[in-house]
């Protein structure tokens, strides 16, 4: 729907079918079509009476399938995060087209995946055995633990080759607001794992985020008497970002927490 025109001479529109050039009219109809849930309306503009049909569009538009295998195919891979049922479509399509062993390979992946995967029994990281490769590593330095959120998070970590330690692996941050609590994360196995081994230090690299924060306070809490190191991960501007663009936060943190300059220096 014509609605304007921009600066540059462009109409600015929004799709519908045609061109309204009222833009009361406009507003009516969008109004009716969501409250009324139906987008089959014969609106009539004020300029030339022209009737425009607004098609009539669900809540969740439907595929019509020939195939009932490939709308099973569609359903589960758009269930799915981030994948919407025109992008699972094309990927069926494109497996449709692939080798039925490249294709049983990749499902046989996924059923090997759910059947066998394990969790570290002392990092709580996902492994393949009862005891991941970097805890069952002897050159790492186990008196000093990394608290991360989750894999993802400890991925980042380790790929940069900084850390020469273990972690643990929270599995969630502490969000009253979703309901989860410390009783829900691994923070009585950390506070275990802390009185029953010889643990120097305790690095907190959570999210800088409201939960990530509570979840700091909450572990901080319930560390600070146990005689260790307790420490977090420098907050302040990224490497290669211009100053004028950094918010108030995070400029007013990294001057707070400014460091010697020789130490700022790469090693």
């Amino acid at each position: 729907i014509n609605i304007g025109t921009r600066q540059s001479g462009r109409p600015k529109t929004i799709s519908v079918i045609d061109v309204l050039y009222d833009k009361n009219e406009i507003k009516k109809a969008i109004l009716k079509t969501f409250e009324n849930k139906n987008f089959l309306r014969q609106i009539k503009t004020q300029k030339n009476h022209q009737i425009i049909k607004l098609m009539k569009l669900p809540k969740f538009a439907s595929m019509n399938f020939s195939s009932k295998l490939v709308e099973n195919a569609v359903n589960q891979l758009s269930s799915l995060p981030g994948i919407g049922k025109k992008s699972a479509l094309r990927l069926v399509l494109h497996m449709i087209k692939q080798e039925k062993q490249n294709i049983n390979q990749f499902g046989n992946s996924f059923i090997d995946l759910i059947n066998n995967i394990n969790y570290c029994s002392e990092c709580f990281s996902i492994s393949d055995n009862q005891k991941c490769e970097i805890c069952s590593d002897q050159k790492r330095d186990k008196s000093t633990i990394c608290v991360v959120e989750d894999i993802r998070v400890m991925m980042a970590v380790e790929s940069t080759m900084q850390f020469k330690g273990v972690y643990h692996v929270l599995g969630g941050l502490i969000s009253p607001m979703d309901g989860i609590g410390p009783s829900d994360i691994k923070v009585e196995e950390l506070i275990q794992k802390v009185q029953d081994s010889e643990v120097k230090e305790i690095i907190f690299a959570l999210s800088t985020t409201m939960e990530g924060d509570t979840t700091n306070f909450y572990l901080f809490r319930r560390l600070k008497d146990l005689n260790i190191t307790i420490s977090s991960i420098a907050r302040g501007i990224s490497i290669g970002d211009e100053l004028e663009y950094a918010d108030e936060i995070t400029l007013g943190t990294a001057i707070s927490s400014r460091l010697p300059y020789e130490n700022s220096l790469s090693k």
